[in-house]
């Protein structure tokens, strides 16, 4: 791969944040880029304009860059061009995974400041995505803003964050998918489109256990009061109500419990599509006198 020469609009580029914890199994986020795929694959595919090279990027990827070998092959799909970058703040990782740079494929150090540059024909570069899991996690939370502001400065327009936590072994997810906004500055810029509960089912159904996993802006919010903490409560009153569905298994629970938490006016996705694999899609914390999403919409 050739290598782009610095950015010529780059601060210094001493990376911004600290090491992850590094350790990430197999396929972790597997469940991760099957929903990226299912929700905005017409982003991963464009190539007009500025998104013809733009990056989708792993931020954090770990000791090993697994994960980003694992996105690629599965981003793929949707667009085999995809150029795809990890970005790790540990220069001992970054220097391991040079042996698997390839074209479309880099790995490079830096942090919430993407280490972007510019390309031999003199374009910059620019990011279409970026996936940051497990990391704002250990951070304080006044930490977040800023890091998402930062993140902002190098993602086109129209461009997506997908930010979250998950279990050691993904079986269980939850995360912010945020839209690059044209002109708002900072972590204005992005907006809030969903958050995602990601279940595989694998230890049954219980919305207690999306709790420990919530991004860091929400996890130490689970008070009485909280909109998070009433929200919590209301899907956990559904399951109760939905309960009969149990005997037809974990999944048909959580689709009828997703049904009932729509009916006490939490904006949900209600497509079988999303249910039935697992991901609770919901448009904003307050319950509406609506309540609900329409089957057909996203």
């Amino acid at each position: 791969m050739i290598r782009p020469k610095p950015h010529p609009w780059a601060r210094p580029r001493r990376p911004e944040g600290q090491p992850t914890r590094g350790k990430t199994a197999s396929h972790r986020l597997r469940r991760v880029d099957t929903f990226l795929l299912r929700y905005d694959s017409h982003l991963l595919a464009r190539a007009d304009g500025p998104f013809a090279r733009a990056f989708f990027v792993d931020l954090g990827y770990g000791f090993e860059p697994r994960t980003t070998l694992e996105c690629v092959a599965r981003l793929r799909a949707a667009n085999p061009i995809l150029p795809v970058l990890g970005v790790e703040i540990d220069p001992e990782r970054v220097a391991a995974a040079q042996p698997l740079v390839q074209p479309g494929l880099d790995f490079r150090l830096g942090g919430f400041n993407l280490p972007l540059a510019v390309w031999p024909d003199g374009t910059p570069e620019t990011v279409r995505a970026v996936r940051a899991f497990n990391v704002l996690r250990q951070y304080a939370e006044a930490e977040v803003a800023p890091a998402l502001a930062r993140l902002a400065e190098s993602v086109l327009p129209g461009g997506l964050l997908i930010e979250g936590t998950s279990d050691p072994l993904g079986r269980i997810w939850v995360a912010h998918v945020l839209r690059r906004s044209a002109g708002a500055p900072g972590a204005e810029a992005w907006q809030r489109e969903a958050l995602v509960f990601s279940t595989n089912f694998r230890c049954g159904f219980d919305p207690a256990e999306f709790q420990p996993v919530l991004p860091k802006d929400l996890v130490h919010h689970m008070l009485p009061g909280e909109a998070i903490y009433a929200f919590f409560e209301a899907w956990k009153r559904a399951a109760r109500l939905a309960a009969a569905h149990r005997a037809w298994g974990s999944r048909d629970w959580f689709v009828a419990a997703a049904h009932a938490l729509a009916e006490q006016g939490y904006r949900v996705n209600l497509r079988p599509a999303w249910l039935r694999k697992g991901f609770l899609l919901l448009y904003g914390l307050s319950p509406s006198p609506i309540g609900g999403v329409e089957e057909g919409s996203g």
